[in-house]
């Protein structure tokens, strides 16, 4: 694995690793912001399709995927991301995408089980979620006050994850930890943040990457 932990700008790897490449992308609607992120031309899906030589995406939300269809986006298949081994899909693909979903998942062991039936030997997982010792929302939950229920954190997560909380997951799901780096705030956040909260970022990141706003981990079949 490499041991250098570098911070990259999450889209932007995504799109790299994903070039040329056959793709899956689990959770690609975005719902309920489907067609915000297709207006504004940020839905990562939509991205992903102008460079994947072959794109599918799986989603729960069969509104985000009819939102979608009717975009014009081909390959969709609603999908619990915890019980993948019912989507009627016999495909393995280069790169599986898994981005901001994992800390919204109850069973990640079940979600980790189930990817294991799209992968290669060669192929690549792409987890990305939001790093547990973000100096930033720690920041803000300090200020926040209200004696701690007033969190900055997604409605539906349930967890957080740090690099070793996510490679022991991999671990006792039977897959290897490749690659693991930390990304920026990238511009789909920045432009809505308050000023002081981007700053705050940018100086916690130049002392310590760790402390930046998620993590990447690359993985592949033991």
């Amino acid at each position: 694995m490499n041991e250098r932990f570098d911070i990259v700008q999450r889209v932007d790897f995504i799109r790299k690793v994903c070039r040329d490449k056959k793709v899956l992308h689990l959770g690609c609607t975005n719902y309920p912001y489907t067609n915000e992120a297709i207006d504004n031309e940020m839905l990562l899906h939509c991205q992903l399709g102008e460079i994947a030589s072959e794109l599918y995406g799986f989603d729960s939300d069969q509104r985000g995927l009819d939102i979608l269809a009717q975009a014009g986006t081909e390959r969709l298949y609603q999908a619990d991301l915890e019980n993948l081994d019912a989507v009627p899909l016999d495909e393995t693909f280069d790169v599986i995408i898994g981005g901001e979903i994992i800390e919204h998942l109850s069973n990640p062991g079940l979600f980790l089980n189930g990817i294991k039936r799209f992968l290669r030997p060669d192929s690549k997982l792409v987890i990305t979620t939001v790093n547990a010792y973000c100096a930033m929302r720690f920041a803000i939950y300090g200020l926040r006050g209200k004696r701690g229920q007033n969190e900055p954190v997604h409605p539906d997560h349930v967890s957080y994850y740090s690099y070793k909380t996510l490679a022991l997951l991999l671990q006792r799901n039977c897959l290897r930890l490749d690659e693991f780096y930390f990304y920026d705030l990238g511009k789909e956040h920045r432009p809505f943040n308050k000023w002081f909260y981007n700053l705050l970022n940018d100086l916690s990141v130049r002392i310590a990457p760790q402390l930046s706003d998620g993590i990447i981990a690359v993985a592949g079949l033991e």
